[in-house]
C-alpha cells in the first residue's frame, strides 16, 4: 500500500525585529512549524529585502532604530506591490494607542510581546494557512 504524506503549507515570513533574542525565538517557532524565515533588523532593511524577493507575510516590531514598524507599515501600504501583504505588528508595549495607530494604517493583526507560540501561529495561519 502506497503511503501518502500530508504536505505542509509553507509560507515565507519576514521577521522585522531588532532584538536578537526575539529574532531567534520567533525564527525557531516559525521554522519548527514549516515556515521559511527571513530576518530584517529594522524597517529600511526590510524594504531592501522585500525589493529583492517575495514574502507571504511580515511580522513587524514597532520600536526599532533606523525606521520603526509604523513607518515601515506606512511605506508598505503606500506601495502598490505590498498593499496586499499581510502585516502583523508585534510590540512589547501593548499600548492601546499603538494598536489603534497600527490598525488605522493598515495592519492585519497585532500581538503584544511576549506572546505564546500558539497565539503567534494561530494569528499567522489566519493569513497563510
Amino acid at each position: 500500500m502506497e503511503r501518502i504524506e500530508k504536505e505542509k503549507t509553507v509560507a515565507k515570513i519576514l521577521i522585522v525585529e531588532d532584538y536578537p533574542v526575539t529574532q531567534r525565538v520567533l525564527s525557531l517557532t516559525l521554522k519548527n512549524s514549516g515556515h521559511e524565515v527571513q530576518i530584517a533588523n529594522h524597517g529600511l532593511e526590510a524594504l531592501q529585502q522585500l525589493d529583492s524577493g517575495s514574502v507571504d507575510l511580515a511580522l513587524v516590531d514597532i520600536a526599532m532604530p533606523e525606521m520603526d514598524g509604523l513607518e515601515l507599515l506606512r511605506h508598505l501600504r503606500n506601495d502598490a506591490r505590498y498593499q496586499e501583504l499581510p502585516v502583523i505588528m508585534l510590540t512589547a508595549s501593548g499600548q492601546d494607542e499603538d494598536r489603534a495607530i497600527a490598525l488605522t494604517i493598515g495592519a492585519d493583526g497585532f500581538l503584544s510581546k511576549p506572546t505564546s507560540s500558539r497565539e503567534l501561529l494561530d494569528t499567522i495561519n489566519r493569513f497563510v494557512g
